[in-house]
C-alpha cells in the first residue's frame, strides 16, 4: 500500500531493526532513512543493509521543518514511520530538556511538515499517505500487583519526564487526526529487546557486564514487572499497522509476558552459563549487586494486546526464553558491533554516572 517511507530515528535500537525488516521482506519499498546520530543512533547499526538502491540515509533534525517538507517532496514520501525518541527513562531523569525538544517539538515539526505537505499542498487522503507514530506503555503511568493489563483506552498518567514527553507527543499525533484530517495510526509498545540495543538498557548491560564479570547493578529489590518484547515481532506488527490499521486508531503491542527484572536477569545469567560454560564468572548470578532505585520506578507494566489480534491477526512469535536465547547469542557473535558502540562519546561516563555511582543497597 504505501511504496516510499520515510523512517525517523532509523539509525536507533527499534529504527534500525524496522528498516532491515522492510528491506527483507518488502521488495518494492523504498526508505528514506532520516537520523540525527546522537548517543542511541550509529550507523553502525546500518551496515551491511540488502539492496541500497531502495535506501537512502540522510543526517538530519526532525525539529528541522524545512528538511522535513524537503524530503516528503522531494522523495513522493507516502508514509512516515516515527520513531525517533529519547527513550531512556534514567536519562530523562537526569536531563530532562532533550526529552521535550526531541520528543515534544520533534513531533509537532513532523507532524507541521506532513500537514503542509501532504494536505496543504497536494490535497492527499487516507487512502494515499500515512503518519505513524511509535509510543510506549510508560505513558500509561504504573499497576498495582492485581490491576488488568493496559488497554487502548486505558487513561494517561505518566510518572517520569520520559513518559509524559512521549504521552505529549501521542496528544499531538492525536490532535493532529482530528482537527486537520492528518491520516494517522498509533502503536504504544512495551519493553523491546533484541539486536543492535545500546548497551545501556537492561538486558544489553546484563549480557556485556555479565561477560566481563562486572557487577549486575539490580535496582532496589529487582521485582519491577515489565511486559518483554522482542524488536522483530515489533518491527512485524508495525508494518502490519501501517498497511491494513484503520486511521485514526491506536493499538497496543507487547510480548504477553510479566517477568520481574529478576527473573530477566537470572535467565540472563543462565543462559550465560549454559553458553560460556568455561567463564570465569561463572555462574554469573553471582555477579548480582542491589542498588539505590530509581526515582518514580514505575512498579509494573502489562499490555492488553487483543485488539492487534483480533483486528490484525498480529501476535508475538518469540516466546521470552526464546527472544533472549537470540538476543544473548547475537551479543555473543558480533562483539565488534559492542566495542564500536562503546568507542562513542561520553558512552562509559554515562554508565558511570547512572550505574557505577549509585550506592549499593542492602537486601
Amino acid at each position: 500500500m504505501f511504496s516510499r517511507i520515510l523512517v525517523t530515528g532509523g539509525a536507533g535500537f527499534i529504527g534500525s531493526n524496522f528498516v532491515r525488516y522492510v528491506m527483507r521482506t518488502q521488495p518494492d519499498v523504498f526508505i528514506v532513512n532520516l537520523d540525527l546520530l546522537t548517543y542511541a543512533g550509529s550507523l553502525e547499526n546500518l551496515k551491511e543493509l540488502p539492496s541500497l538502491d531502495r535506501y537512502e540515509f540522510i543526517k538530519g533534525d526532525i525539529c528541522d521543518q524545512a528538511l522535513v517538507e524537503d524530503l516528503l517532496r522531494r522523495y513522493k514520501i507516502d508514509a512516515v514511520v516515527h520513531f525517533a525518541a529519547e527513550s531512556h527513562v534514567d536519562r530523562s531523569i537526569l536531563g530532562p530538556a532533550a526529552f521535550v525538544q526531541t520528543n515534544i517539538f520533534g513531533t509537532f515539526s513532523l507532524l507541521e511538515a506532513t500537514r503542509k505537505v501532504w494536505l496543504d499542498e497536494n490535497k492527499a487522503d487516507a487512502k494515499t499517505v500515512r503518519f505513524h507514530h511509535i509510543s510506549t506503555d510508560e505513558v500509561f503511568g504504573s499497576l498495582t500487583a492485581d490491576a488488568p493489563a493496559f488497554e487502548e483506552t486505558t487513561p494517561y498518567s505518566p510518572n517520569s519526564p520520559y513518559a509524559a514527553s512521549k504521552a505529549s507527543s501521542d496528544h499531538l499525533v492525536r490532535a493532529y487526526s482530528h482537527t486537520y484530517g492528518l491520516p494517522i495510526t498509533l502503536t504504544n509498545c512495551s519493553n523491546n529487546y533484541g539486536p543492535y540495543q545500546f548497551p545501556e538498557k537492561l538486558i544489553p548491560l546484563m549480557i556485556l557486564n555479565a561477560l566481563e564479570g562486572k557487577p549486575l547493578p539490580i535496582y532496589g529489590d529487582g521485582k519491577q514487572i515489565r511486559d518483554w518484547l522482542y524488536v522483530e515481532d515489533h518491527c512485524e506488527a508495525i508494518w502490519q499497522v501501517l498497511q491494513h490499521g484503520q486511521t485514526g486508531v491506536s493499538f497496543n503491542v507487547g510480548g504477553n509476558n510479566q517477568p520481574t527484572n529478576m527473573e530477566i536477569v537470572d535467565a540472563i545469567c543462565a543462559i550465560l552459563d549454559e553458553l560460556q560454560p568455561g567463564s570465569p564468572y561463572r555462574p554469573h548470578a553471582g555477579l548480582k549487586k542491589y542498588v539505590t532505585d530509581r526515582p518514580g520506578h514505575d512498579r509494573r507494566y502489562a499490555m492488553n494486546i487483543n485488539k492487534i489480534g483480533l483486528e490484525l491477526g498480529w501476535q508475538p512469535k518469540h516466546g521470552l526464553q526464546e527472544g533472549l536465547l537470540k538476543t544473548v547469542r547475537w551479543y555473543l557473535e558480533h562483539g565488534d558491533w559492542v566495542e564500536a558502540i562503546r568507542k562513542q562519546k561520553e558512552y562509559q561516563s554515562w554508565l558511570d554516572k547512572n550505574y557505577t555511582e549509585r550506592v549499593e543497597s542492602q537486601k
